[in-house]
């Protein structure tokens, strides 16, 4: 079973410590915890160099120092730059403990090695310059930046900038990764993501989306057990032919292709006419209808064609559009769960921009799934998987080459394929989101879409 990496708000995690600390762990062994990941990450990344590590005023500047005492008594060379006198009596406790000398943030000369242990998710507010303006002049001159938790000036649970922030080699998230982990501009700000046990366990809906386990063929398994996706599309053949190839890289045993006729494709995904007839057939599994389909008269017949007929949906592009006009709410009625694919401007489409004060992408995938009954996968740089259960899935960064035309396409033909061969909406979604991220890694940089199908199979076999 692979872990998934659990994601925890600000108020989560104090809660989570909290639950910790009326079972009698002290706050100062919470501490000591902390600052020894810290330390064994920095002693790892380092290599024996200099460390300079900035502490604030808060908890986060006591596991700095207490970093800084484990990093000495193993003959680390390090240093601390304060930005201010500790502030909480745990943070005085630690400092105490810390017996080298500690020096003024805003004179501290730059070191190879650079712990940001300033403010971390304690932070609400922009930072002042007195603390943004040295962190970044002594990231810049680094060879490699360590964030203790989070890089400080980032909005915990939003990603929203609250000041310049510098780009980190990596940072440690402690017991839990955070919203601002994943979500961007914040994410771009993180690094590589670490995760530290620190003995607080966590419960919780929310993760990491992260590689699925899938099933492989049996010897009983045929064409039509494998999974029957129907791509509906039109318009804009091109894309429903890039969904049926990729929902056939993805592991589907057959696909029934409409609005694309001819082309290599033609070989092993069967092109049909009349709709209605091939949504009868029962060994259709999934249907996934959209790609490159104009939002006219003629999609609105094939959209209620595909929701009548009560197989498993995925819509994408136009259907999108099309559902929107006649109201997302009508999906809640549906016998199986459909899965929604918007990129930011057809989520607005679809929910409006209705003000959420203080709310995240999360918040808002959140309430768009609960309004209607469905799975939202809300893409971009920040894929948000959410589902009306209150389940959600986060994608890791992935490649900035899939802003590229017919890339949404090949993800909606992949999460198809995953719900043809019998995943649920919201691990259909997950795994497909997954696949996409790393085919494009294996791609590698300046790819098409068509490229993108190829390398499916690949990341396919990285699952079995």
């Amino acid at each position: 079973m692979i872990r998934q990496r659990p994601i925890l708000t600000a108020a989560m995690m104090r809660a989570a410590e909290e639950r910790v600390m009326r079972a009698e762990t002290s706050v100062d062994e919470l501490m000591d915890r902390a600052g020894r990941a810290v330390a064994e990450a920095a002693w790892r990344f380092g290599g024996g160099r200099p460390v300079l590590i900035a502490c604030g005023p808060g908890n986060n500047g006591g596991d700095g120092y207490v970093a800084a005492r484990h990093l000495a008594a193993r003959g680390a060379r390090v240093r601390v730059a304060a930005l201010a006198e500790p502030r909480s009596e745990v943070a005085r406790r630690a400092r105490t403990a810390w017996d080298g000398p500690v020096e003024s943030l805003a004179e501290a000369e730059a070191a190879p090695i650079l712990v940001d242990a300033l403010f971390g998710t304690g932070v609400t507010r922009p930072l002042d310059m007195t603390a943004s303006d040295p962190l970044a002049r002594l990231v810049e001159a680094s060879h490699f930046s360590l964030a203790i938790d989070l890089p400080s000036g980032l909005q915990t649970d939003t990603g929203a900038l609250l000041a310049p922030v510098p780009r980190f080699s990596a940072t440690l998230a402690l017991g839990a990764l955070k919203p601002a982990h994943r979500l961007q501009p914040a994410a771009e700000r993180c690094g590589t993501v670490l995760l530290a046990d620190i003995g607080v366990p966590v419960s919780t809906h929310w993760h990491e989306a992260a590689r699925p386990s899938l099933p492989a063929p049996g010897p009983r398994d045929h064409k039509y057990t494998r999974g029957m996706v129907m791509v509906i599309g039109g318009g804009m053949p091109g894309a429903a032919r890039l969904s049926a190839m990729a929902a056939f890289r993805a592991g589907a045993g057959m696909v029934r292709l409409y609005g694309a006729q001819g082309g290599a494709d033609a070989l092993i995904c069967r092109t049909i006419d009349d709709v209605p007839a091939g949504l009868a057939d029962a060994r259709v599994n999934a249907v996934l209808i959209g790609p490159g389909m104009p939002p006219d008269a003629c999609g609105r017949d094939l959209l209620e064609s595909a929701l009548a007929a009560g197989h498993p949906l995925v819509l994408d592009a136009g259907a999108l559009r099309l559902i929107g006009e006649t109201g997302v709410e009508r999906l809640a009625d549906l016998p199986a769960m459909a899965i929604l694919t918007p990129h930011d401007g057809e989520f607005e489409g679809l929910f409006g921009d209705a003000p959420m004060p203080g709310a995240s992408k999360i918040d808002r995938a959140l309430a768009a799934a609960e309004r209607c009954g469905a799975v939202i996968v809300h893409k971009g740089a920040d894929t948000v998987i959410a589902a009306p259960d209150g389940q959600v899935a986060i994608a890791p960064p992935n490649s900035s080459w899939l802003s590229t035309g017919g890339t949404g396409d090949v993800l909606a033909g992949v999460i198809a394929a995953m719900r043809a061969q019998g995943l649920d909406a919201f691990a259909a979604a997950s795994a497909g989101v997954w696949l996409h991220a790393e085919a494009a890694r294996r791609a590698g940089p300046a790819f098409v879409a068509d490229d993108l199908t190829i390398q499916l199979s690949g990341a396919l076999a990285q699952c079995l």
